[in-house]
């Protein structure tokens, strides 16, 4: 667990998002604390992915703040809140699929400092070697769980100091998805890499979570503890397939 006095890394204060005149985002109060892994759960259209989104600015947080490392954010346009630190392994990978592995790597550490590809590259080959197997070939060749697998490498090419991922288990086979929270433990575990995790699959978010936060409709309707929630009655009726 981390420590209560860690410094949050990033925060939002009231932050509200539209779709036309539709509300996604109804004033969502979050802290992620640095070293941490956060959890957001919910179910389809609670608006989570676009929680997620709006940090990066697509929607433009219409109302709130949204602060990473004490700097307002909200604002600021995507590759320079990228160039921030934070990196995105978006819902569905949106991959490259006519690019090779190594070339969607490539385009994962576009903006980063080009003094540090090599030693991000091998680091990703060493997390996913099946990458590295798989260099020349082009994405859309990949099984759905590699294709994660580069999702994740090149969101990580940046040398993020948050790692945000969407949804990484959907459509996997479970073994696959056994690899991919192993994967996201022993990046949080081994280099402090701090994670914030939108996910379906309740049961592994929590169980990997020190914090997580349940949305409803737009809201955070309930935080704590990963495992805490995770022993929750209500919650586990609601996610947790009645109770699992």
């Amino acid at each position: 667990m981390i420590a209560t006095d860690s410094k949050v890394l990033l925060s939002l204060r009231g932050v509200k998002a539209f779709y036309g005149n539709i509300a996604a985002l109804k004033g969502v109060d979050l802290d992620i604390r640095e070293g941490e892994i956060a959890a957001l759960i919910g179910s389809n259209g609670a608006g989570k992915s676009t929680l997620m989104m709006t940090i990066f600015g697509d929607p433009r947080a219409r109302e709130g703040v949204i602060s990473f490392d004490g700097r307002d954010i909200t604002s600021m346009p995507t590759h320079a809140i990228a160039r921030l630190g934070l990196a995105q392994s978006p819902e569905g990978r949106r991959i490259f699929p006519r690019m090779t592995v190594f070339e969607n790597l490539q385009i994962g550490a576009a903006i980063g400092d080009p003094r540090y590809f090599d030693a991000s590259l091998e680091r990703v080959y060493a997390i996913f070697p099946r990458l590295k197997e798989r260099s020349g070939q082009s994405g859309g060749a990949l099984s759905g769980g590699e294709q994660q697998m580069l999702a994740i490498a090149r969101a990580l090419m940046n040398r993020p100091r948050l790692l945000m991922l969407d949804e990484p288990s959907l459509g996997l086979a479970p073994l696959v998805v056994k690899q991919i929270f192993e994967a996201i433990a022993d990046l949080n575990r081994r280099e402090g890499l701090t994670v914030f995790l939108v996910e379906q699959n309740a049961y592994h978010a929590l169980k990997l979570a020190d914090r997580a936060y349940v949305m409803v409709n737009g809201l955070i309707t309930l935080s704590g503890p990963g495992r805490d929630l995770l022993a929750m009655p209500e919650i586990r009726a609601a996610y947790l397939e009645g109770g699992r």
